[in-house]
């Protein structure tokens, strides 16, 4: 009883499984007699890629689950990869945030966190805080609430300022354009206090708030009334390291591993709506 409650409480939600369910691709019978061992079911499999997503367990560990054969449930995962399924959950859910509460596109917020990543694989790197080991970096973008609204990954070497323009071109929504009555701030901590990522948000029409490198030592105190704005970006890699598959990446196929991150992504943009648990 308690193995299964343990898993039951790793399923994908109603609420979730509505929003996932219109996105997946059709599979026909290639049968010619249109017969065929029959096909385990999308919810099914939804369920076990969920578990992973939140446990970060091995495939072959969902044998023991009962859900799903780890087998199964990786190749409907690479099905769903390949037809963009988890950009397309965070990419809808986004709108819905958008429709529902509004994306606060004054203030936005990037930063990147180092995970590790044992297997290696494309976009991995050795991890400067980590004794070199291999790892990733995942570059985020989030607005004024904290939401996030664009990723990128990298090598764990990689520089975060070296990743803004990625991050900022894969923004999953279209971005309104800034006026002079509607500001688009970007926030950035000391790392990014480089001429290169000045000259880049200019020319995406970002008001840049950068912190100066070395003011930490010189401990400025805050003036009375400006509000802080990085923390929420902090917060949501906070949110993601929850998800177990995405604190350790365990996928050596980068576009494995940035479904995975999109997935994740749609949960909490979901749960910012509201409309999930």
């Amino acid at each position: 009883m308690k193995r299964a409650k343990s898993v039951d409480q790793w399923r994908i939600s109603d609420e979730l499984w509505e929003k996932l369910q219109p996105l997946l691709p059709d599979h026909p019978n290639t049968h010619r007699f249109g017969g065929g061992r029959p096909r385990k079911p999308d919810r099914v499999c939804a369920d076990a890629i969920f578990f992973r997503l939140r446990t970060g367990c091995q495939w072959k560990a969902l044998d023991a689950t009962g859900m799903c054969p780890g087998s199964t449930a990786h190749a409907r995962f690479q099905e769903w990869v390949a037809a963009g399924v988890f950009l397309k959950l965070w990419t809808a859910g986004l709108l819905e945030y958008d429709q529902l509460k509004g994306i606060d596109w004054s203030w936005l917020s990037m930063d990147g966190c180092m995970t590790k990543a044992p297997l290696g694989g494309k976009k991995d790197g050795p991890n400067p805080t980590d004794r070199g080991k291999s790892g990733v970096k995942r570059s985020l973008l989030v607005e004024g609430a904290g939401v996030p609204i664009g990723v990128a990954v990298d090598g764990a070497n990689r520089n975060d300022f070296k990743m803004a323009r990625a991050t900022i071109e894969r923004i999953a929504i279209k971005r309104p354009k800034p006026t002079k009555k509607k500001t688009q701030g970007m926030c950035l901590d000391k790392g990014y206090d480089y001429d290169e990522v000045r000259e880049l948000l200019e020319e995406f029409g970002f008001s840049a708030h950068i912190r100066a490198r070395g003011e930490e030592a010189r401990e400025l105190k805050r003036r009375a009334g400006e509000k802080a704005r990085r923390w929420v970006v902090e917060r949501a890699h906070s949110w993601l390291n929850r998800f177990r598959a995405v604190l350790i990446r365990w996928c050596k196929k980068s576009d494995n591993f940035l479904a995975t991150l999109h997935f994740a992504l749609a949960v909490i943009t979901y749960r910012a709506t509201g409309l999930t648990g």
